[in-house]
């Protein structure tokens, strides 16, 4: 929790509570339901709750903002993110039942009345979305093509709807792949931590 606190002081008594129950909720349902390695559950706050959270650092949703998380897997970035937004609505998928499952039950534990979890693939979703936000799910140039046809048109934020994917190392290749010009944005330049260094968030305007 002391990493949260130190990059976002000025979160509420709520969402602080909330933050702070994740680590029991994953812990026991990690147990039942590998949804994060066995390793990685030591530091979930850093690589999977602060690292979710370097999408805030590039762009704040505002109230009324709809967001998808693709993959979600086991609810992130889309949990941390509904925390620290709750006035924007979070529909979380993934096609593995037993994944979503897991985020069923923690997003009622949490009680996150801002986010719907389901088990569906993205290419059979036919609603529409300000942003996509995922964590490296698959290539760049295939995942636009899964949701392009899902962003709104309304844009009301300083960057135009479309993608915000959380990747790491050299992208240079897999960007050349894409039609979209997509910008990076670098989460060493916002975390300090030895594992952000490679860590970015990449922005594709759709």
């Amino acid at each position: 929790m002391e990493l949260i606190n130190k990059y976002f002081p000025d979160l509420s008594s709520k969402q602080r509570d909330k933050f702070g129950e994740m680590e029991a909720l994953y812990q026991f349902w990690n147990a039942r339901v590998n949804v994060i390695s066995r390793q990685d559950i030591e530091t979930l706050y850093e690589r999977h709750i602060l690292h979710s959270l370097g999408i805030a650092k590039v762009l704040e949703f505002k109230s009324g903002t709809s967001i998808l998380d693709v993959g979600t897997g086991g609810g992130f970035p889309g949990i941390p993110l509904a925390i620290l937004f709750p006035k924007a609505q979070f529909h979380l998928v993934d096609s593995i039942g037993k994944k979503i499952r897991v985020v069923q039950e923690i997003v009622q534990a949490l009680e996150l009345d801002n986010v719907k979890a389901e088990q569906v693939r993205a290419e059979k979703l036919d609603d529409s979305y300000e942003f996509v936000v995922s964590r490296a799910v698959t290539r760049m140039a295939p995942f636009v093509g899964w949701v392009k046809k899902n962003i709104s048109r309304n844009s009301f934020h300083p960057l135009k709807n479309g993608i915000l994917y959380l990747k790491g190392g050299d992208l240079t290749e897999e960007l050349s792949e894409l039609k979209e010009k997509a910008r990076i944005y670098e989460l060493s330049g916002f975390f300090d931590e030895e594992f952000f260094e490679t860590k970015k968030v990449v922005y594709v305007p759709l």
